[in-house]
This record gives structure tokens, C-alpha cells and sequence, in this order.
């Protein structure tokens, strides 16, 4: 990347001779990744976009705060601070969580207390006005939703949950922006910059081609994936909806645009970056315009220059694509390692609900066995829900190895957990139905669908402890799966679905703010004077496997879990083979009482085993070992005698 001219001019921008070094270093570090992947993109354009993008990048290094350049420094010595058994992650909106971003601020303790280590506060940048798909509608890049606080509230906030050692995680949305932004403004107008911005077509001749391959992502409210705007005397290719246009990263201009944007988020205190909408940046006549190699030359780009500029800074793909096109967002070939530097596990997600359905753990150990290693400093982001619906994305691959039809079991779990299957513990909702495919995705809070608002609305204590036990047993298989789990906002306290979003005009078309409540801090307290509710005990369990798990190095993400063979098709088997020694979880997915062969255990952990769960250890040499219902072990082998 450097050569002595380039490396001469650099240096004059500098007064101090060690950042002059930082910053050369650097660049000759990154540089070479940020080219080529460049080029691939932009090809003879690539040397313009560096005249003008190096300055934006030095700029940033130049203006960064000093507490943050020690934490690059930090971050350097340290590569690995997002894999390590210590991080655990929340996920919040501001306002349902605390109402301002001084409000948060002030429930830090409570975050410090269940052992937060990554607060990623929901879509908070400056939306447009009414209705927004929760917030991923941005108009400015550069300000706080009003209501939420300012940019200089965010800083402060980021620099309070810096010192108790927590990340401070912000939504990016890559693929569009709100029609109010001043990008999108100014195409409308004329200006032939900012028209390059976007994909406009004067008639529907290419619209018409792209559609024939395009998927609907929300075929209820925004059928179509092209909108007729009259100011803009143009077809505006709207992905998501009307009034989200998507952005055109052929042009050199956005990228531009974008590392300008993360560079100074970045040096607000935004430390982990969700790249929300990833998959679909790059489009493609013919194909589904979805995880085209073009999306991976971006991100690696974009995580060059941040790399240079801001390296305590890292990537999660929010990528919720099929297994074969996931491991792409986190690098394969040339890229390994150098694209994102974490991604959701949504297949892991998925399973465990399909599971807990079936009491059959068969289909999970199939997908997760499909799964190639993913790079050894990448991590996966794993959680029970999140703020979307729930997709079953099962492939009819992993269901034909397990005797299974794809479409049939898709089915069965939509009815299972809209509460329609005879037997059903869940109350969920019908999201997005699409007649054409026959999909139907689930809206509802984990308790909910988990069996807990049945349960108390039949007063069936047996049902109720079985609930409590399906979110506890949930969340071990993600706490101890190896990478960073991600609690949601109220499943600490068990928190149920909020039926009231239907009286909020901007929520009542989408039922996903069904599971989206306000933080009932009353129930937050309550579970110290009533121990015996379900929210308590479901907070203790948790807070008992956190603690289990930030002892536990095995569960250091550079190390893959591996499903195993299970002598029972309701328990699961995850073995890890760390330098600590080999780790084997157990989860029985069932409200039975199971006889479990030992020798499935002894065989991976040896006649001897502690459960760290529960500080107990286990004899291996007999035949059976129980495993009450929903009971998970995390065993490592012992020399202790019983």
C-alpha cells in the first residue's frame, strides 16, 4: 500500500512522529486488504475513491478521543476481547428499557450486576417521524432519535458503560435509508450526485426483470420490492418498505459515505458495529440480490478502515441467511477471518425452538453438523429471540437426514407456536403470512412462547415450572455454545407478551412489538421480596449460569462446539475440545425423565465429571444417569472420586 512518496505526504499531516508511526503502520497493515477488495468492487474507480477516502480516514485517527485510542491499544494487545467466556451480552430498545439515554445510564448497576459485558441499544439514530420499521428507517446518521437524547448524552453514556467495561453496540443500516434523508432529498430534486445514491428507473422495464428473482421480504404491508415516486418521476427500488430506499453501493460515493459515518460513531464510543441489512446491499439482475460476493469485498473494506482508524472497533454481520452462504460474513478463502468479526447463529436459534416443540434434538444436531469452522478469531452471537420475528429456517437438507419433510415440519412449528397445534404450550403470533409459499413466521416473547402465559393463565403449577425450566434450559444451550450470548431485554424476568402495541397507531400493524415490552423494573425488584415467582427463579438460574459460564475458558469461542451422536433423540450432546481440557454439554429437551446410557458421557469426559452448573459431580461407571426434565450439565472431566 505504501510506497516512500505516499508515506513522505502522510507523514506532514502529522506533528507527532509516533502517531505519524501509528497511522503508517497501520495503513501498510490494512492498506493492502482495502485495495484489493476495493478494486474488486470498483475496479478502475479505485484510485479516485483512495484520493478522497484516505483524508476521511486520517481525519478520524486525528480526531479520536485519547481515552479511545488506549482502548485500540488495548483492543491490539488483546484480539481476542469479544470470544472470551466473560462477555455476555443485553439487548435493548433505550426508551422501552429506561426512556432516555440518561435513563439507561442510571440502571447501569443493574446491568454490572447480571455480569453485562455488550449493551447493544437498539436502532437510536435519528429516524423518520411515524412510522419507521422500529427504527431502522434512519433520516440522520449523525443525531439521537429526539425523544432518546442527543449525540453528546450517547458519548457520555458510552464512556460511563466503558469504565464499568461494557461495549456500547449501535444498529448501522447498510442497505437503505429513510426517504427524509438528505441523500434521498436531494435525488428527489434533481441532483445528480445524490441520484446515483439510489436505484431509480424512469418505467418499469429493469424493476420488472429484477422482480422475476426477488423475494418479498414483508409480502403483508410492502408487497413488491419497487415503489413509484412522482417527485422523483422514478421507480425506487424499497427492499423493506415505501419509504426505505435502498442504497446503490456501486457508486464510490456511499462507501465513502459510510466509513465517514462509522469513523464518527466510532469515536463517539460505539465500539461493535451491527451491519443491519447486510445481505441484501448488493444487487444483481438474475439472482435474489442477496449475499452476492460484492457484500464481502465491502465489509472488508469497510473493517480496513476502521482497522486503521479505530481498532478497538469490531463488525457483527446481521446476516439471517441460509448455513451455506453465513460462513461468507465472517470470511472464506482470501477473505477468512477479515470480514465481519462476529454473526448471528440464527440456525442455533431456530433449532432450539424446534426442539423444545419436539422433544427431538435429532434435526438440531443435523444442522449443526452442516455448519463448517468458522474462522478461529471470529465468535457467533447466540440468543433465544431477538427483537424480530422467528423464521423457521430449517432446510429441507437437515430435515431429509433426520427423516423429516421440510414443509411439513415447517408447518407444524408455525402452528405449534401460534398456539394451534393440540398440545401447544406457546401463545404466539401469525407474522408476515405468505399465501404464495405458505410461510408464516412467530412473533412473541421468549416466556410466552416457551409455555409460561399458558401456564399462569390455567394457575397449573406443573405447566409453570416446566416454562421456567424450558427458558433456563434455552438459555444454557446458548450460554454454553461458545461465543456471545445475547439476553433480551425482560427474558431475565420472564417477562410475557405485551398485548397493549395494538393500541399504539405506529405498532398495531406489526405485531413483532408484541415482544417488544417496556422493562417492568417493578418485577425487577420483586424477584429479591418473592423468590418463588417464575420471573425469580428464572433470574436466578440465569444469572447461576453466567456465573458458571465466566469460569468456564472452555467455552472461549475460538473453539467450535461440536453436536454428537445421542443415545437419546431428546437429549442433546455439544462437546468442545479446548487447550483447558474437553467440555460436554448435556441438555435434555423434554419434560421426561430420562434414563441416559453413561457411557455416551463417560465416553467423552472420562468415569469422572463435574457439572458446573451445579458443583456436583458424577460417577460415569453406571449404566444410566437421570436427567430430570429440561436438566442441562456442563461437565468437564475430574480426577475426584464419588
Amino acid at each position: 500500500m505504501l510506497n516512500s512518496e505516499l508515506a513522505a505526504r502522510l507523514r506532514l499531516a502529522f506533528d507527532d512522529d509516533r502517531d505519524a508511526e501509528t497511522f503508517l503502520l497501520r495503513l501498510d497493515r490494512y492498506g493492502p486488504e482495502l485495495v484489493d477488495s476495493l478494486r474488486a468492487v470498483f475496479g478502475d474507480r479505485t484510485d479516485d475513491l483512495l484520493d478522497t477516502l484516505i483524508p476521511v480516514v486520517l481525519h478520524a485517527f486525528h480526531t479520536r478521543p485519547a481515552d479511545l485510542k488506549r482502548l485500540d491499544e488495548a483492543r491490539l494487545l488483546r484480539p481476542d476481547w469479544l470470544q472470551g467466556p466473560d462477555v455476555v451480552g443485553y439487548v435493548a430498545y433505550t426508551d422501552r428499557f429506561a426512556g432516555t439515554l440518561k435513563g439507561v445510564g442510571q440502571h447501569l448497576d443493574y446491568l454490572e450486576d447480571l455480569g453485562i459485558t455488550y449493551l447493544h441499544l437498539m436502532p437510536l439514530l435519528k429516524p423518520r417521524e411515524g412510522e419507521n420499521d422500529g427504527g431502522y428507517a434512519v433520516a440522520d446518521y449523525r443525531a439521537v432519535r429526539d425523544d432518546l437524547g442527543t449525540m453528546d448524552d450517547l458519548s457520555a453514556l458510552a464512556r460511563d458503560l466503558r469504565a464499568r467495561g461494557i461495549s456500547l453496540v449501535l444498529d448501522l443500516v447498510l442497505n437503505h435509508v429513510a426517504q427524509e434523508h438528505e441523500w434521498a432529498v436531494k435525488a428527489r430534486a434533481g441532483d445528480p450526485v445524490y441520484r446515483d445514491y439510489f436505484y431509480l428507473y424512469p418505467d418499469r422495464t429493469q424493476p420488472d426483470a429484477f422482480e422475476k428473482t426477488l423475494p418479498e421480504v414483508f409480502p403483508e404491508f410492502a408487497p413488491g420490492n419497487f415503489t413509484w415516486n412522482e417527485p422523483a418521476k422514478a421507480w425506487v427500488w424499497t427492499t423493506f418498505n415505501t419509504y426505505q430506499w435502498d442504497l446503490n453501493w456501486s457508486s464510490p460515493a456511499v462507501f465513502q459515505e459510510f466509513v465517514d459515518i462509522i469513523l464518527h460513531l466510532a469515536n463517539r464510543g460505539v465500539e461493535v458495529f451491527r451491519l443491519d441489512a447486510i445481505a441484501f446491499i448488493w444487487k444483481r439482475l438474475g439472482t435474489d440480490s442477496q449475499n452476492q460476493p460484492e457484500v464481502h469485498h465491502l465489509t472488508r473494506a469497510l473493517r480496513a478502515c476502521a482497522r486503521i482508524a479505530a481498532p478497538g472497533v469490531a463488525f457483527k454481520a446481521e446476516a439471517i441467511v441460509a448455513p451455506a452462504d453465513l460462513m461468507a460474513y465472517l470470511g472464506t478463502g482470501d477473505h477468512h477471518g477479515k470480514v465481519s468479526d462476529m454473526a448471528y447463529h440464527n440456525s442455533l436459534m431456530v433449532q432450539i425452538w424446534s426442539s423444545l416443540a419436539s422433544r427431538d434434538v435429532r434435526l438440531m444436531t443435523a444442522a449443526l453438523r452442516a455448519f463448517p469452522p468458522k474462522p478461529t478469531n471470529t465468535t457467533w452471537g447466540m440468543y433465544v429471540r431477538c427483537h424480530d420475528d422467528i423464521g423457521w429456517a430449517i432446510s429441507d437438507a437437515d430435515a431429509e437426514q433426520v427423516g423429516r419433510d421440510g414443509p411439513g415440519h415447517r408447518h407444524f412449528l408455525s402452528d405449534f407456536y401460534s398456539g394451534e397445534h393440540p398440545g401447544s404450550f406457546a401463545r404466539g403470533l401469525v407474522f408476515q403470512y405468505n399465501p404464495d409459499t405458505g410461510d408464516r413466521r412467530i412473533s412473541g416473547s421468549g416466556a410466552s412462547l416457551a409455555g409460561l402465559e399458558a401456564a399462569l393463565d390455567a394457575g397449573n403449577h406443573t405447566w409453570s415450572e416446566h416454562a421456567v425450566r424450558r427458558i433456563l434450559l434455552s438459555h444454557a444451550v446458548i450460554l454454553g455454545f461458545g461465543g456471545v450470548p445475547l439476553l433480551y431485554m425482560g427474558d431475565e424476568l420472564a417477562m410475557l407478551n405485551d398485548y397493549s402495541y395494538e393500541t399504539t397507531p405506529e405498532h398495531a400493524a406489526d405485531n413483532r412489538w408484541v415482544h417488544r415490552p417496556r422493562m417492568d423494573w417493578a418485577r425487577a425488584d420483586s424477584v429479591k421480596s418473592d423468590p418463588s415467582s417464575a420471573a425469580a427463579q428464572v433470574n436466578a438460574g440465569l444469572r447461576r449460569l453466567i456465573d458458571a459460564r465466566k469460569n468456564l475458558p472452555h467455552l472461549h469461542a475460538s473453539v467450535e462446539s461440536e453436536a454428537l451422536d445421542s443415545p437419546d433423540p431428546c437429549v442433546l450432546l455439544l462437546r468442545r475440545d479446548h487447550p483447558s481440557g474437553r467440555f460436554l454439554g448435556v441438555y435434555n429437551f423434554s419434560e421426561y425423565r430420562i434414563q441416559l446410557p453413561a457411557y455416551a458421557l463417560r465416553n467423552e469426559v472420562g468415569e469422572f465429571a463435574l457439572d458446573h452448573l451445579t458443583g456436583s459431580g458424577f460417577s460415569l461407571y453406571r449404566p444410566t444417569i437421570t436427567l430430570e426434565p429440561f436438566r442441562a450439565l456442563w461437565l468437564t472431566p475430574t480426577q475426584m472420586t464419588i
